[in-house]
């Protein structure tokens, strides 16, 4: 699975994802940085084949009206610190990427649910 972190999220997500072996960039490597629109984002990750990582519900609509991202997990926790994000999302990873072979949403919540369309 190929991954997609958004400017909301800091790069040390990126560089635990890519410890698990995944193919992920985050904005910053990307050539606007993390002033790559949202419609830039979209398009890189129908073309790439990426999962997008975000804390941007803006994508939510995005999806559900025109189908972009490719696929998109949802952080819903509001004023968590990088470790407490890092330290739940995680062990996560296995089950988030096993949901996303037949699903295209998912959102990740403070009490580790995991709701997936």
């Amino acid at each position: 699975m190929n991954f997609l972190v958004d400017a909301h999220l800091l790069l040390r997500l990126v560089l635990a994802i890519r410890a698990e072996g995944y193919d992920v960039k985050h904005t910053l490597d990307l050539p606007d940085a993390n002033k790559t629109t949202d419609r830039q984002i979209n398009e890189l990750s129908e073309q790439e084949k990426r999962a997008l990582i975000t804390k941007d519900a803006d994508f939510v609509n995005s999806l559900l009206i025109s189908s972009r991202p490719y696929k998109l997990l949802l952080i819903s926790m509001d004023n968590i610190s990088n470790n407490d994000l890092e330290a739940l999302f995680m062990p996560q990873l296995s089950k988030i990427v096993e949901i996303f072979h037949e699903n295209r949403f998912l959102e990740l919540n403070r009490d580790l649910r995991i709701i997936h369309s």
